[in-house]
């Protein structure tokens, strides 16, 4: 048997708990076992971006910046790894360049050393300015460039269109190239044909990543079958947050290929001690009600509606609060449709929630009696260019009041705002350091907030709002 040693990047302190605990683990309940995660020998730990700034800010009270600081000085020989989205970084709008320049510098800076960086629509426009931040910055090996394919399924997503994707996301200055199959749609032999494919069309240097979860039950047999393929790097995480709607399992992987020419190099021996800690901060979790023991079910509807776990949680939240439960099976039915209509985008976030809230609207008052603000930006181009084509009525409707389809780059049509927004900062005095003028940027609100408790606890002034965390105070 053929093989070669198959690196692991484990995903316990990001992607496990936001998919299964809303990105509720706080540094606390990271920093007693991450001397001994830095000794297991992972190719990367992912520990940043994603959802988790906002987390932090919004619930935890705790500085993102402060966390990847903190991270760092623990984590000396593994490479800290985040997630960003591409020109809208970690927010939910397109940024200027200079934002996303800045905020690429900054997280380098403190820590970064492996940016996964993807579009939600594949647009390879939306990734140029950070592709090339990411090389700047990262030069001389501080930081990898791991450009990515968001994975989905439709008529227009075919493996050749994910090879030219990839080729042309390496020409960009990709040093490895990702396989984001984020709703679990990848099936193994499928995985084998594109992993097979990217390992042929690709030049030798370029690693493959593959990243999967557990939802529908494929997930162990994705990851193997793309090893047999060649992959270079799959993503796992620790048993007691992994599996279910998380990554699959890191401890049944690394036993699978022990004494194999796959074999990780990992002792499983060093995973149990950290298994252990995790156990308990899963059983916290739960005991606090962050963690649903319904997520780590298999869910075939992941396979026949494509929707990812997080867009079925949204799902139900907007049906719960209408008072309409009942029409859940309505929705999931809807949601192909919406996507159809819209060109196929993958189903990530932010088109998973622009698509999931149409369909929702569509079954509770009528198709397309109400058209939300996000589904028209979508169709009018300002998130990107959409995979497939349109549908000419949807068109219709959403420039019926005179707006035109933008074909350019979004970011193409925005100002810089990094002098804007630091001058709004140190005049609000909120400024401590430039970071929190890029925390503010992603989430003025939310940051303000925090800023306001920051403030109240280093001095004592405002008692009540340093003794009520959770409390929203006005902006």
């Amino acid at each position: 048997m053929e093989g070669k040693k198959v690196l692991i990047t484990d995903t316990i302190l990001r992607d496990a708990h936001q998919s299964h605990a809303a990105t509720r683990m706080r540094f606390d309940d990271m920093e007693p076992v991450l001397p001994l995660l830095d000794e297991i020998g992972y190719y990367s730990l992912e520990a940043w971006g994603g959802a988790t700034f906002d987390s932090c800010l919004r619930f935890l009270n705790e500085d993102p910046w402060d966390r990847l600081r903190n991270l760092k000085k623990y984590l000396k020989k593994t490479p800290i790894q985040m997630l960003l989205r591409g020109q809208n970084l970690l927010g939910y709008r397109h940024y200027a360049d200079d934002v996303v320049e800045s905020f690429i510098d900054k997280s380098i800076e403190n820590g970064v050393g492996v940016i996964r960086v993807f579009d939600a629509l594949n647009d390879p426009r939306n990734l140029e300015t950070s592709i090339k931040a990411i090389k700047k910055y990262g030069a001389g090996g501080k930081c990898v460039c791991e450009a990515t394919i968001s994975y989905t399924t439709s008529p227009v997503h075919t493996t050749e269109y994910f090879v030219n994707l990839a080729k042309q996301l390496e020409n960009m200055g990709a040093d490895n190239i990702c396989i984001k199959d984020m709703a679990n749609l990848l099936l193994p032999f499928t995985a084998y044909d594109v992993v097979s494919k990217l390992k042929k069309a690709l030049k030798p240097q370029t690693k493959v990543h593959l990243h999967t979860h557990n939802t529908s039950g494929t997930g162990d047999m994705i990851n193997l079958m793309a090893i047999q393929a060649g992959v270079d790097i799959v993503d796992c995480a620790l048993s007691p947050l992994g599996n279910g709607t998380s990554n699959p399992a890191t401890e049944p992987l690394v036993a699978t290929l022990k004494d194999t020419p796959y074999d990780t190099g990992i002792d499983i021996q060093k995973l149990l001690p950290a298994v252990k800690h995790f156990n308990k901060v899963a059983e916290r979790l739960e005991k606090e009600g962050v963690l649903n023991p319904k997520v780590r079910k298999v869910d075939i509807n992941t396979l026949l509606y494509q929707v990812p776990g997080g867009m079925l949680s949204n799902l139900m939240n907007q049906l719960k609060q209408a008072g309409k439960e009942e029409k859940l099976a309505d929705c999931l039915a809807e949601v192909p449709k919406v996507r159809k209509d819209c060109g196929y985008p993958p189903l990530v976030t932010p088109s998973s929630q622009i698509v999931g809230t149409q369909a929702v609207w569509n079954v509770l008052l009528g198709r397309y009696k109400t058209i939300t603000a996000q589904y028209k930006d979508l169709i009018l181009g300002k998130y990107g260019a959409v995979p497939g084509k349109v549908d000419k009525e949807v068109i219709k409707m959403c420039t019926k009041d005179g707006e035109d389809i933008i074909t350019c780059r979004p970011a193409d049509l925005l100002h810089d705002e990094m002098k804007e927004l630091t001058e709004k900062v140190k005049s609000d005095g909120f400024y401590k350091k430039p970071e929190d003028v890029l925390s503010y940027a992603l989430f003025p609100e939310v940051a303000t907030n925090y800023f306001k408790w920051r403030a109240a606890n280093e001095t004592g002034v405002d008692k009540d709002m340093a003794a009520n965390p959770d409390k929203v105070y006005p902006v």
